[in-house]
């Protein structure tokens, strides 16, 4: 509850499998949480589905033609539901003074504006869009302080890496010496590397552990959302490069743990689910149920870590790299796996040849980079590096 109110929420990207799952812990908490704006890029079927059930009081996609396809699936179930178009309507929903919180879940660079706005209107803002932070970096930091947004971190692992830590920012360095996150090796943790060029879209798609989109699935399979939580860790908790540890943990039951000055290891665990981070960042600093099944430490069997195979994952060592590179390193990184990825999942490209194009767009790029202090300017560097990622695809096409 906020000021004695249900707390009025907007879900960017309620489509995907981040949004279906903070309505689903929503829908538990009708007194609590009320939904007043929901977005998505595509869908169009089940964004209506979400408006009837849940009347927000907006609705945002991209085009017209998607906002009449919209209307035709509502037929009138939704008359309070007013339908905005185009991506000024993401930010003008992120900053509207009826909205109290923002689920940032849209995929990609594209999340930035919006996470921007939410942030200098000083919403709480619960990120489950990393990109927000591998491309803003600095420069969103800085809007979350001077905007007073309280930022949440909905990713398993930073969450729980917040978990660990007190309410209190200030108290944070003299508690890390370090961190170390957890990754569940996704579904090539044993596949011999030589037989990697033959993966399908399929294959790479099919994590062991969780459920998620299509996008965030290859990146786990090639550790490149391991390497892009390194780089959102160093910003969420101004940390250094050599305080952030990557180990391999198969089971997926320890999210990430806090290394104490006193050599205390924090560790949060819990089930594979992420209506648990999800819930933690709508009750924060309370705690709600969630819908997710309680750990059985009886039937759970040995916990196991291993070291990441740089050879299997060549991409997790570039984002160390670009945090110790000229600004707009990282910015490079997405913006080019963004492409690769996409390259892959249309079948232009092979699966090895995404760590290609990555390296390819660095190693053309980084002659160009300098100091960057706003966000056209940021995005000005994301543009650039899709132009020399998409022309490295058509060096690496099958």
């Amino acid at each position: 509850m906020m000021n004695g109110r249900r707390q009025r929420l907007a879900i960017l990207g309620s489509t995907g499998s981040i949004g279906v799952s903070t309505l689903d812990v929503v829908s538990r908490h009708p007194e609590k949480i009320e939904i007043v704006g929901l977005s998505a890029w595509r869908r169009m079927d089940e964004l209506a589905a979400q408006c009837l059930r849940y009347q927000p009081r907006v609705a945002v996609v991209p085009t017209q033609e998607q906002a009449d396809t919209l209307r035709r699936a509502l037929n009138g179930g939704a008359p309070r539901t007013e339908i905005w178009t185009g991506p000024d309507s993401l930010e003008t929903l992120a900053s509207d003074p009826g909205v109290d919180s923002v689920m940032a879940a849209i995929v990609g660079a594209a999340g930035l504006r919006p996470c921007m706005a939410a942030a200098r209107t000083g919403k709480r803002l619960l990120l489950a869009n990393k990109e927000a932070l591998v491309v803003g970096g600095s420069v969103f930091m800085d809007a979350v302080r001077t905007g007073g947004a309280t930022l949440l971190p909905i990713d398993s692992e930073h969450s729980a890496i917040f978990q660990c830590l007190p309410e209190d920012r200030a108290d944070w360095p003299a508690r890390i010496d370090h961190i170390v996150l957890t990754a569940s090796g996704g579904p090539f943790r044993t596949r011999d590397p030589a037989t990697l060029g033959n993966v399908t879209p399929d294959e790479a798609c099919a994590h062991p552990n969780w459920v998620m989109g299509r996008k965030i699935s290859v990146d786990s399979a090639t550790m490149m959302n391991k390497a892009l939580e390194v780089i959102e860790a160093r910003w969420l908790f101004d940390l250094t490069p050599d305080q952030i540890r990557v180990v391999i943990h198969p089971q997926s039951i320890i999210h990430s743990m806090v290394v104490c000055t006193d050599a205390s290891v924090l560790a949060q665990l819990g089930t594979p689910d992420m209506r648990v981070p999800i819930a933690y960042g709508l009750s924060f600093p309370q705690r709600i149920e969630s819908g997710a099944g309680h750990l059985d430490f009886m039937g759970l069997g040995p916990l196991t870590f291993e070291e990441a195979d740089s050879r299997r994952f060549p991409g997790l060592q570039l984002a160390f790299d670009a945090l110790r590179g000229p600004d707009g390193a990282s910015v490079v990184l997405n913006a080019a796996n963004e492409e690769a990825v996409a390259a892959f999942l249309d079948g232009t490209i092979a699966f090895t040849a995404i760590h290609s194009v990555n390296m390819k767009a660095i190693d053309s790029m980084i002659g160009r980079l300098g100091p960057v202090g706003t966000v056209d300017e940021l995005l000005a560097i994301d543009e650039q590096s899709r132009a020399v990622a998409r022309a490295a695809i058509k060096e690496f096409a099958r």
